[in-house]
């Protein structure tokens, strides 16, 4: 489906010194003459991109799924008053640029404005500028394309920003292990938002499976956690919009009103602020958010929320609605927590990478109780448990007092695969990583059930991995 149809510090730590060293700063850019980038634990941290295409679902110059010409609707004071609010209360803020190939090569005025906007918007803000190949390269095109293609995009990127200037990260979308590994090895470029988490029959695909905070892919799979040196690709992949856990344990979206569902309600603006108006749109946001920057905070020593938004948004759903929603947004999240740091995914991407140099040493847990909004349903309480292991959900009626009950676990230890090579005539859309219980509850065997139900063997994997598991 279309979802537009449904609507602390910055102390210069080893870390800092050895974040440095791994490209903060680099010729031409900003982060040469600012303050090393803070360490991971001790912060909450948000990313933050803006997307410029010609067209919806572009995923080459000539792979273009919906005939819907959005040139014109892509202007300099479009995306200048979508960066001004973003920086009216947060003067301090990085984002990231995310050009589509089409957009990076477009000849038209427009679209030069817009770049030299980008690359002003670098050497100002130490913002990053990237490419972003329209979502979802994995279902259409085949890899070695992919990798063609990002090697071009790359140089392009750099001709125009100037001064050796190369992005840290790569906004992917779908990209394969393939994809990841030949960023990692051939560009020297270790951070890619690479997964959609918990995307399912949303926009003609999907791909469900992976931890939706960062982690280090599978040779195997881009879902999957690598699990030891020699499955391991050293590229970071990084989600690209915070879910609300409750509303994402649905597949698909059904309609843009109250009483329908939608699987990808979270920080996404189309889904909130376009899909329910400013003051609900909001509500839903800053409750999505406080999962990761209040409990989520003190379980996992930081706090992160990442979110997308597409320049043609300005034109598609009014240039007020749009601007006005992202001041808020941003405004408010500084309000309500003001130690937020809003860098490039690329930054993040290092960051991370400099407190997990392999998958052995992150272990993520969050705790949501519904929104009472939509489908987020107030009486429900979801537990998520992520490691390199394995991911587990428990679910149950806290008013009720119910007995918790399995509804996703995904042992990532197992033998996964990718699907062949797709094409624009033969399209994979189906890139999960399903295996004991699916969230979705998709199959037969997704019937929620109790953590005493599950085999002798799936018990004995999870206790040795999460102990305290063993008494709740």
């Amino acid at each position: 489906m279309d979802r537009r149809k449904f609507l602390s510090g910055s102390a210069m730590t080893g870390a800092g010194i050895m974040a440095e060293s791994r490209g903060f700063a680099s010729a031409g850019n900003l982060f040469s003459r600012s303050p090393i980038s803070p360490q991971l634990n001790g912060n909450r941290f948000v990313t933050f991109c803006i997307m410029i295409r010609t067209t919806p679902w572009e995923v080459s110059r000539d792979v273009k799924l919906l005939d819907r010409d959005e040139s014109t609707w892509h202007t300099l004071d479009g995306v200048k008053s979508m960066r001004e609010a973003f920086s009216r209360s947060n003067p301090d803020g990085r984002m990231t640029w995310g050009f589509t190939l089409n957009a990076l090569e477009d000849k038209r005025t427009n679209y030069r404005q817009i770049r030299d906007y980008a690359v002003e918007c670098h050497e100002r803000y130490g913002d990053e500028v990237s490419y972003f190949p329209g979502y979802f390269p994995a279902m259409y095109l085949p890899r070695e394309r992919v990798n063609r293609e990002m090697t071009e995009a790359i140089q392009i990127i750099s001709n125009f920003v100037g001064k050796g200037y190369r992005p840290q990260a790569i906004m992917g979308g779908f990209l394969s292990a393939d994809n990841l590994a030949y960023l990692a090895q051939k560009e020297d470029i270790h951070t890619a938002h690479a997964v959609i988490w918990s995307q399912h029959a949303i926009d003609g695909g999907g791909a469900d499976g992976s931890p939706s905070y960062p982690f280090y892919p599978s040779t195997q799979h881009f879902c999957k956690p690598a699990q030891s040196a020699a499955d391991f690709i050293d590229c970071v992949n990084l989600d690209g919009w915070t879910m609300d856990f409750i509303c994402a344990r649905k597949s698909g979206a059904l309609d843009h009103k109250i009483t329908g569902y939608n699987s990808r309600r979270g920080v996404g603006p189309i889904e909130t602020y376009v899909g329910w108006g400013i003051d609900l749109g909001h509500r839903e946001v800053m409750h999505t958010q406080s999962i990761h920057f209040d409990e989520g905070f003190v379980r996992n020593k930081f706090g992160w929320v990442t979110n997308i938004w597409e320049a043609q948004m300005v034109h598609e759903f009014g240039k007020d609605l749009v601007c006005s929603a992202l001041e808020l947004w941003v405004t408010d999240t500084k309000k309500r927590w003001p130690d937020t740091k809003f860098v490039s995914f690329g930054e993040f991407g290092s960051i991370w990478r400099e407190a997990h140099p392999t998958n052995e040493t992150w272990n993520y847990n969050f705790l949501e109780r519904g929104s009472g909004l939509g489908d987020s349903y107030n009486n429900l309480e979801i537990e998520w448990f992520m490691n390199k292991h394995f991911r587990l959900a428990l679910l149950r009626d806290w008013h009720e007092n119910s007995p918790r009950k399995v509804i996703d676990f995904t042992r990532y230890d197992l033998t996964a695969h990718e699907p062949p090579d797709p094409s624009p005539e033969r399209p994979e859309k189906s890139w999960d990583l399903m295996n004991r219980i699916n969230q979705k509850q998709l199959r037969p065997q997704d019937k929620p059930i109790s953590i005493a139900e599950l085999s002798l063997e799936d018990r004995a994997f999870i206790f040795s991995n999460i102990p305290e598991l063993n008494i709740k």
